[in-house]
């Protein structure tokens, strides 16, 4: 049915989306129970829910990429059968990804016209392309370059690009599957005014989210589901956080995390005269000096882009130094490779787990042990002990309440929090003597991150040295003993985390009160 004829009537019913009843079964697994969902035109519409509670699952079914056993969807009053993307798309939805479904080695332009290529004499009319979308990218505020190669934009750029995409094919009705889950704090102030300009052009917006701070923004009703099953539907204006997150987990969930005075020791990790250089050769860590001691959590935080990735990828001896030195309990490690650096105590939760920290069609117990395999009892003269690694990944699994069908289902298979436990289980269990935890909690519900930063303040006060990087500075407040700022590839101050504020850490992260070198003790 096309959309043209499901608008009529449109001003004599009062949803443009309704799902109703919807279930949807994977081998027998439910991933939706009788969720009931309803969109009114020129609203943004909150789903809230943890990860893996069904939120994705649910969109998917409304975008034609599963099939529903029960319940039916209406689009505009009218029962529809969304068979595919495409239906969607004749229909008016569209859906901008979790994950980018975008060609790299492609323009913009190609990009968005893919699958729907204006053509002039039998060929691409590609001016023509890139002048559409320069148009409609004008018209919603996206700035975009419509000539720019996809691999030399910024991700909030691409998630703009995702956004072109749905409005090329005429999109009336868009879903955002956890659309600031990738992008920093400035990027995700743009994407609100962005979603607020769509809203004024007369789309509606469906935001799948679990970050309470944007419902409660942007956001005019919220849908819960919690483990597969819908909880009820309020009005933002007629609730709070500290509610929305107690309908989303089933209980009480502390905002604040509770922890006692650290007792700093001795130095684990030393950073000296540290130089850099990005994958394009480009100088990215300049000069940088850090210590982090035993019992303490040191907070790095800063724009995106000043040379964080590179000082992870430095320590964890994914990234060649030019010059200085890395000491981890006073032994060097500067330019070891991997493995050599996790068996002198380093362990590290990777900030892009799909890309660093698993093999995602490998069972979720294999990955388990991706540090580990190689010793015993895992493996004897190069032979893996199968018996012996599911054990072991069963009892991490159970430890860390990595929900999972089983230790064998595929990793790719298990929501994006299921996966970060998972890989925190396998790096704490190697009881390191550093942690590096890098974006521990992107992309994970008010749940998850409560039960991440207890077990980063448990290594803590284990003795354990953790060095964390967020641009979440809500959470670098909270869990954070010290705070160092980095700009433009230097630490340019370290502050506590007690006597300062989001307002100073912002003026310090653009560059505001530089320290000069030899003022700060680091």
């Amino acid at each position: 049915m096309a959309r043209k004829d499901l608008i009529r009537g449109v001003s004599q019913v009062e949803y443009v989306i309704e799902m109703l009843g919807i279930r949807k079964e994977f081998n027998g697994f439910v991933a939706n129970d009788d969720i009931t969902l309803q969109l009114r035109k020129g609203e943004i519409h909150a789903l809230l829910g943890e990860n893996g509670a069904g939120k994705s699952t649910l969109m998917n079914v409304l975008f034609g990429l599963y099939q529903p056993e029960k319940g039916e969807i209406k689009v505009h009053g009218k029962k529809v059968h969304i068979t595919n993307p495409n239906v969607a798309n004749e229909l008016g939805i569209g859906m901008v990804h979790q994950h980018f479904m975008l060609v790299d080695t492609f323009t913009v332009t190609e990009n968005i016209i893919l699958g729907k290529e204006p053509k002039s004499g039998g060929k691409i009319d590609i001016k023509r392309a890139e002048k559409e979308v320069r148009e409609i990218s004008e018209q919603y505020g996206l700035s975009v370059d419509p000539t720019a190669k996809v691999a030399d934009i910024s991700v909030g750029m691409q998630q703009r690009v995702e956004i072109l995409k749905t409005l090329y094919r005429g999109a009336e009705i868009l879903i955002f599957d956890e659309p600031t889950a990738v992008l920093t704090p400035q990027e995700i102030k743009e994407l609100i005014q962005i979603m607020k300009t769509l809203i004024k052009e007369g789309k509606s917006i469906i935001l799948i989210t679990h970050k309470l701070k944007e419902i409660m923004e942007v956001c005019d009703r919220v849908t819960v589901i919690r483990k597969g099953k819908g909880i009820g539907t309020v009005n933002v204006a007629e609730t709070d956080p500290n509610h929305l997150a107690s309908l989303m987990v089933g209980r009480e969930v502390t905002f604040k995390t509770e922890k006692k005075e650290a007792q700093p020791k001795d130095n684990v990790l030393e950073i000296k005269d540290l130089f850099v250089k990005d994958s394009r050769g480009i100088q990215a860590v300049r000069g940088l000096n850090l210590a982090v001691h035993a019992g303490e959590i040191v907070g790095i935080c800063g724009v995106d882009g000043n040379g964080q990735s590179e000082l992870i990828e430095a320590i964890t001896g994914l990234q060649k130094v030019e010059s200085g030195s890395i000491l981890v309990s006073g032994q060097d490690i500067t330019n070891l490779k991997p493995r050599k650096v996790t068996e002198r105590g380093v362990a590290h939760i990777p900030q892009d787990r799909h890309k660093h920290g698993l093999v995602l069609d490998f069972p979720i117990g294999e990955n388990m042990v991706l540090q580990t395999y190689y010793q015993q009892p895992f493996s004897k003269a190069g032979v893996l002990n199968y018996k012996e690694i599911y054990k072991k990944a069963a009892s991490l699994i159970k430890e860390y309440d990595v929900r999972t069908p089983s230790e064998y289902t595929p990793a790719r298979a298990l929501s994006g929090g299921n996966q970060q436990k998972a890989i925190i289980g396998r790096e704490v269990d190697r009881d390191p003597d550093l942690l590096i935890a890098a974006q521990p909690t992107r992309g994970l519900d008010v749940g998850a991150i409560e039960f991440i930063h207890k077990r980063l303040i448990e290594q803590r006060d284990k003795g354990k040295a953790v060095l964390l990087i967020s641009f979440e500075l809500d959470e670098i407040l909270n869990i954070s003993d010290r705070i160092a700022v980095i700009y433009e590839g230097e630490i340019v101050a370290i502050v506590n985390p007690k006597e300062t504020t989001e307002q100073e850490l912002g003026l310090l992260m653009a560059g505001s009160k530089r320290k000069k070198e030899g003022e700060m003790n680091v």
